[in-house]
C-alpha cells in the first residue's frame, strides 16, 4: 500500500500510537485544487492528522472534521475522514504565497493566522460531539496537541510534516500521534518528553526513507513498541448527485422557488474534489416536490 497507517502500544499499554505516510493523499490534493506550496503544506498537514484521528473512530458510519478557521491569508481549511482513514479537504483561499518564516521553512503559521481549530465527530447520536480551541501557533501539530490536552484530557504529542519538491510537487508527509494513557507512570511520562526534545522532524525522518513502523521505532522503541496493525489511508470523496440534491432540498422551499423563477440551470461544485453537478429547472421542481 502507498499510503497507510501504523497503530500501535508502548510501555505495556501506557501508551498508543499512530504513524502514517501521506504523500499521495497529500498529492492529490495538490492538484485536485491548485494549491500552494505554503497552502500545500497546511491543507497536508491536516488531512495527515485527519486520517490518524478518523481510524480512532469506533463506527463505521462515523465521521470525523477538523475545521480551522484564521486571521490569515488562507482564511479556513477544512478536511474530513472516517473510521477507514479516508480524508478530503479543502482550503477557503489556494493560491496564498509567503516568503519563508525565520526557520526557513513554509510559514503555514503565517497563512493561517490566530484562529478557532474545531473538531467535530459525528456518531450517529442527535447531536454531533463539537471541541473547540484557539489555535496556538497555526502550524497545526500543536494546535492538535493543545486541543487533545484541553478538549479530550489527553495528554498527546502531535508532529506532522510535508516536504516539497522544488518543482512544487509532495515529495513526502507524514505524521504521529503519541497519546499517554490515565495510568501512565512517570518513568514512562519523563522518558517519552526527552525522546520528543531529540526527535528529528517528521519530514526529516520521512526523507531518509524511513517508514512510519520506522519512524515508531525511533520514538518508542526503547519502550517495548508493539504494532497492532496497519490499514491504507487514502483521498477518497463520497459526494454524489443524490446527496448534492438533499443539499439544494435543505435550503428549503423558498430558496428553490427563487431559482426556479430565475429560469437558468444551476451548478454546484463539490469543495472536496472539484466536480461539478447540473441541475435544470426541471430537477430544480421535481427538488420543490420533496420539500416538506
Amino acid at each position: 500500500m502507498s499510503d497507510y497507517i501504523v497503530r500501535a502500544t508502548a510501555a505495556n499499554a501506557q501508551i498508543r500510537a499512530f504513524a502514517c505516510s501521506t504523500r499521495d493523499i497529500v498529492e492529490e490534493a495538490r492538484k485536485m485544487h491548485d494549491l500552494s506550496p505554503v497552502v500545500t503544506a497546511g491543507l497536508g498537514r491536516l488531512l495527515t492528522a485527519g486520517a490518524m484521528m478518523g481510524s480512532m473512530l469506533k463506527g463505521d458510519n462515523d465521521v470525523l472534521t477538523l475545521q480551522i478557521k484564521g486571521t490569515g491569508p488562507v482564511k479556513g481549511l477544512t478536511v474530513t475522514a472516517d473510521s477507514k482513514a479516508r480524508v478530503k479537504g479543502s482550503a477557503i483561499e489556494t493560491q496564498v504565497m509567503l516568503p519563508p518564516n525565520a526557520l526557513g521553512k513554509l510559514d503555514v503559521g503565517g497563512a493561517v493566522g490566530d484562529g478557532i481549530l474545531s473538531v467535530i465527530k459525528d456518531m450517529g447520536l442527535k447531536e454531533p460531539y463539537v471541541g473547540q480551541t484557539q489555535l496556538q501557533t497555526g502550524e497545526i501539530a500543536e494546535d492538535l496537541t493543545y486541543y487533545f490536552a484541553t478538549s479530550e484530557q489527553v495528554p498527546s504529542a502531535v508532529g506532522l510534516g510535508v516536504l516539497m519538491n522544488k518543482d512544487n510537487t509532495v515529495k513526502c508527509a507524514g505524521g504521529f500521534i503519541i497519546q499517554l494513557m490515565p495510568f501512565a507512570e512517570d518513568e514512562v511520562i519523563n522518558a517519552l518528553e526527552e525522546k520528543l526534545k531529540t526527535m528529528d522532524s517528521v519530514t526529516k525522518i520521512l526523507n531518509n526513507g524511513n517508514t512510519p513502523e520506522q519512524l515508531l521505532e525511533l520514538l518508542l522503541g526503547e519502550l517495548g513498541l508493539e504494532i497492532t496493525d496497519t490499514m491504507p489511508a487514502e483521498y477518497y470523496c463520497d459526494c454524489s448527485r443524490e446527496r448534492v440534491e438533499r443539499a439544494i432540498i435543505s435550503i428549503g422551499k423558498k430558496d428553490i422557488e427563487e431559482m426556479i423563477e430565475d429560469s437558468k440551470p444551476i451548478e454546484v461544485r463539490c469543495q472536496f474534489c472539484d466536480k461539478i453537478y447540473n441541475f435544470d429547472v426541471d430537477d430544480l421542481k421535481a427538488m420543490l416536490k420533496r420539500c416538506k
